[in-house]
């Protein structure tokens, strides 16, 4: 399984998913022409997409959506409150929904719930060939009837937004600083450690910190505080994901002798 993240941040979110059956894009928050760029880095191009999966309708997760109907064929899956927020019309017969459990080819996503002040805002358990992937993005907190479910994965890709401390301090009004901090907001640093300790098993390869702040957070700080957490797993990979520039490809190939390597 393979993780590629194009963009991840408040100006514009896009990851590529390649699994052993499906090649698919998580939110599309980035311009058709970069996600075209990025592609052919890859040698890869939109045919070769088998569909783009939506966690949530802000514009920082849908702005090429409009753009990218025009270019492509491929399924669009969301959930019905996903669609309702749209300022997009997609035509019904591209569009599929999904509920608790998708399927592409032999791939297997669980959708779980995600606490966000966007309705029908999920995260994606994805399952293949023997490997594991969370995404988690745009949340203020994580229901513990998750963690069963999250717990021992190969690769998290999970939101880590903002340092408490920059955030009080920083230039942002009272009342969006409040609702960062909601649990319908985003997740601190701290936090997202403290859930990847109780998640992280032997399993676990690597961790990638998504949508930091640009003002309320420092790429130092996110890998920090997350590494200080887990200072008992340095085998553990950790990567931050970037606004303007790809991240480099993660891959984790499962193996029956070694389990996951």
């Amino acid at each position: 399984m393979k993780i590629k993240v194009l963009a991840s941040g408040s100006k514009g979110n896009c990851s590529l998913i390649e699994t052993a059956s499906a090649r698919f894009l998580i939110d599309i928050g980035i311009t058709y022409q970069r996600l075209k760029k990025e592609l052919e880095k890859m040698n890869l191009n939109l045919d070769d997409i088998d569909a783009l999966l939506l966690t949530h309708a802000h514009n920082d997760h849908t702005s090429g959506l409009k753009v990218l109907l025009k270019h492509t064929n491929f399924k669009i899956y969301a959930n019905k409150d996903i669609i309702k927020e749209l300022t997009v019309d997609i035509d019904k017969e591209r569009i599929e929904l999904y509920d608790s459990i998708m399927h592409l080819n032999s791939t297997e996503l669980t959708i779980f719930k995600t606490s966000h002040d966007a309705k029908g805002s999920v995260g994606f358990l994805i399952t293949d060939d023997g490997s594991s992937l969370v995404y988690i993005t745009d949340t203020g907190y994580l229901n513990r009837k998750y963690f069963k479910l999250l717990t021992n994965r190969n690769i998290y890709y999970i939101e880590s937004n903002h340092d408490e401390k920059m955030l009080m301090d920083g230039p942002y009004p009272y009342y969006l600083k409040q609702r960062i901090l909601s649990d319908e907001g985003h997740l601190s640093n701290e936090t997202t450690s403290k859930y990847l300790k109780k998640l992280v098993g032997d399993s676990t390869k690597y961790i990638i910190l998504a949508h930091l702040s640009e003002h309320n957070n420092k790429e130092e700080l996110a890998y920090t505080t997350t590494r200080v957490a887990l200072q008992d797993r340095s085998d553990i990979k950790i990567l931050v994901a970037k606004q303007n520039e790809a991240l480099e490809e993660i891959e984790v190939i499962y193996d029956k002798v070694n389990m996951c390597r």
